[in-house]
């Protein structure tokens, strides 16, 4: 769903009080805590998350489900190993209803998105 919002704190409140805006949280402070140092803003309606060189990724409440937009997951995680159990696109990682996150490797997963951006790595599709 987009949101015609200016700040993360618009977008926020913005959100329907259900369970994706439950999941965006736990998302949200993931993020936070793996990466403090990133940004968060609105950028194509979304959440974005950022640096100098520009946004990394970006987290939205979507009617079914809760995505985290990454670039190319594969370039991420080619075997697929960080994201088993979650239903994956290219570039679009998406956490449903049924998808528990603490269960799942979403954190190593940010983490190795992030160092390969530091990195000056190719993660985009």
């Amino acid at each position: 769903m987009q949101y015609d919002v200016k700040t993360p704190a618009e977008y926020l409140d913005n959100l329907e009080d259900d369970w994706r805006r439950e999941k965006l949280g736990v998302l949200r402070a993931l993020i936070k805590k793996t990466a403090p140092d990133l940004v968060e803003g609105i950028h194509y309606k979304m959440l974005s998350y950022q640096d100098e060189r520009g946004v990394i990724f970006h987290l939205n409440a979507q009617k079914n489900y809760v995505s985290l937009y990454v670039g190319d997951a594969r370039k991420i995680d080619p075997e697929g190993l960080l994201l088993k159990g979650i239903d994956v696109g290219k570039g679009c990682i998406r956490f449903k209803k049924s998808t528990p996150i603490d269960t799942t490797n979403i954190a190593q997963f940010l983490k190795k998105l992030i160092s390969l951006w530091k990195k000056g790595e190719d993660i985009g599709c």
